[in-house]
């Protein structure tokens, strides 16, 4: 009968073992404290960024709603002031008199109607968007746009023109949004090239196009509004697109900053190339939708 073989247990009276065992067990419980730490950090990130949230959603609110009770008793400042002008001017006052007051109640009817604009454009910016989206050929909306800004461009001594695609090209957009988007682009470039002195060229182009994507790119477009205005200098490009920053004096700081959450809302990008001295182009890019998509 063959005998069993015996089992030696002396290594776990070694020193090595008992050394490495607890050094495990250690290692171990570092990981595990490391990971819940992180975890915990995590989680405290979250709440704090939740209750951010809240709070900017409250101010948000209370703010959109104190903007609103500024803006009604503006509308009746600016109906008495022409009220008001309308009465001087019927009044039998000497006409040194009349002139002087009537110039008056003009500068405060004026300085009201702008802030009551500013308002409307803040009320724009911090509101909600509710996108109200349908598929459309964005030719057919640019061509809108320069047939309702053609009077003003006009006016200002600048060459408005379109250059567009033979073939459609579909978006899903908020026709009324979008539209409002790119009319602060256009009527920030307008407004730019005021300051260009003749002979210097002025010149407005509004450009479709869509861009070459390879197979597994989603599709895209591209919308330019392109200016010979004077040129942003580079470390000003990033910041026009923030609130509250206006290179005019009657600016509300607001058109750019409403134009670029617009384009970010239909989850689209928005960014500006310029050269000092030879104009600047803002490029809108939005994903497109296909031809067959739209019908």
């Amino acid at each position: 009968m063959t005998a069993s073989p015996v089992i030696s247990f002396d290594v776990f009276d070694s020193p090595t073992f008992f050394f490495g065992f607890f050094a495990g067990v250690a290692l171990g419980a570092i990981v595990l404290l490391v990971v819940f730490r992180r975890r915990n950090r995590r989680v405290q990130a979250a709440e704090r960024r939740a209750a951010s949230a809240e709070r900017l959603a409250e101010l948000g609110a209370m703010t959109s709603g104190l903007a609103h009770e500024i803006k009604n008793p503006l509308s009746s400042v600016v109906l008495n002031a022409q009220l008001l002008r309308e009465g001087i001017l019927d009044a039998p006052l000497p006409e040194e008199e009349s002139v002087r007051l009537t110039r008056r109640v003009d500068s405060l009817a004026r300085e009201t109607s702008r802030l009551k604009d500013i308002l409307e454009d803040f009320l724009r910016y911090a509101g909600r968007f509710h996108l109200d989206r349908e598929q459309r050929d964005l030719r057919e909306l640019v061509e809108e746009l320069s047939d309702f800004v053609h009077p003003q461009s006009e006016l200002s001594g600048v060459l408005l023109r379109t250059d567009l695609p033979p073939l459609p090209v579909y978006a899903d957009v908020d026709t009324g949004l979008l539209k409002q988007s790119i009319l602060n682009l256009m009527l920030n470039s307008i407004q730019a090239m005021e300051t260009t002195a003749p002979p210097a060229r002025r010149e407005l182009i509004v450009r479709v196009e869509a861009i070459a994507q390879s197979k597994s790119s989603t599709p895209q477009v591209a919308i330019h509004v392109i200016d010979t205005g004077p040129g942003i200098p580079a470390e000003a490009l990033e910041a026009i697109f923030h609130p509250y920053i206006s290179g005019r004096k009657s600016g509300s700081g607001l058109g750019l900053a409403v134009a670029r959450r617009i384009v970010e809302e239909h989850g689209g990008t928005i960014r500006v190339f310029s050269e000092m001295g030879k104009g600047s182009d803002f490029l809108i890019v939005l994903p497109q939708v296909t031809a067959t998509a739209s019908t």
